[in-house]
């Protein structure tokens, strides 16, 4: 961790409505259902959570609220929180049009609160869900909160982590990919700050992981699992050498630990030796 890193925070109001509608993932899916289904990436994330009815959740992070309601829906126990006024505001909106819905539902709870000091006592949840936060946070954020994180989940628990870019897809490989589709043409979609694709994101991503870095990072907050890559579905086919590249690129290490984008994490508490 860098030195002038050390006590940054970004600030809450950056997170306000027009960035949950407009910037970050699955807005699109949010505003398509009214907030009735998760977007590809929210889905995938949630499924590797092995969650079942009768388990405490803890979504940190909440944003819009939809793995509440997903939760709900379920007929899990789903608390959320959000240090974003914006954010806890349109979960609360979706947690309460669930609830009066035609059909009962599981509660669920919502509060403002910030990820490094967690409202609920030791022990309390069978599963954490941190979905497209850690980018977010500060590395001594990011420990801090992982600590917490530690403290609320059962010693039976699991905690998962989704977490975008691939540090090492915008480092190393995107500018091969940027190189390649200005060859063909293409290069106005490419600038040069990967970031930029998402122009907001130049502001708030501050802790972009890896393979190595996120794995290290579980580790020392005194967690041990799996972290794994993946990435979108391709949308189309486009001719027979791209193609060839893109399973190359995408399906071959080491060359896919490069250029997959997401990454995915299922840890539990480490136990103690001795």
């Amino acid at each position: 961790m860098s030195r002038e890193d050390e006590g940054k925070s970004l600030p809450s109001t950056l997170y306000d409505e027009e960035y949950f509608l407009t910037a970050c993932e699955g807005y699109d899916v949010f505003l398509e259902s009214e907030g009735q289904h998760l977007s590809r990436r929210l889905h995938d994330a949630f499924d590797v959570a092995d969650v079942r009815a009768g388990m405490r959740i803890l979504d940190v992070g909440c944003g819009r609220g939809e793995i509440l309601r997903h939760c709900m829906r379920l007929g899990i126990e789903a608390f959320g929180i959000d240090y974003a006024q914006a954010a806890t505001a349109m979960s609360r909106d979706v947690v309460e049009a669930e609830q009066n819905g035609s059909e009962p539902r599981k509660k669920a709870g919502v509060c403002r609160a910030d990820a490094k000091v967690l409202p609920f006592p030791n022990g309390s949840f069978d599963r954490v869900l941190m979905f497209d936060v850690v980018e977010h946070l500060y590395p001594w954020e990011l420990q801090r909160a992982l600590l917490e994180v530690r403290r609320v989940l059962k010693a039976d628990g699991l905690f998962i982590v989704h977490t975008a870019p691939n540090r090492w897809y915008d480092e190393y490989a995107y500018p091969w990919v940027r190189r390649f589709r200005t060859l063909l043409g293409q290069g106005r979609h490419y600038p040069r700050d990967p970031r930029a694709i998402t122009p907001v994101n130049q502001e708030v991503h501050v802790n972009e992981q890896d393979l190595l870095s996120m794995r290290r990072t579980l580790r020392e907050a005194g967690f041990e699992g799996k972290v794994w890559l993946d990435s979108p579905p391709r949308s189309e086919r486009e001719n027979a050498v791209v193609d060839g590249l893109h399973w190359i690129a995408f399906r071959l290490p080491p060359f896919r630990w490069f250029f997959e984008r997401e990454l995915f994490a299922v840890a539990k508490i480490k136990e103690a030796v001795g």
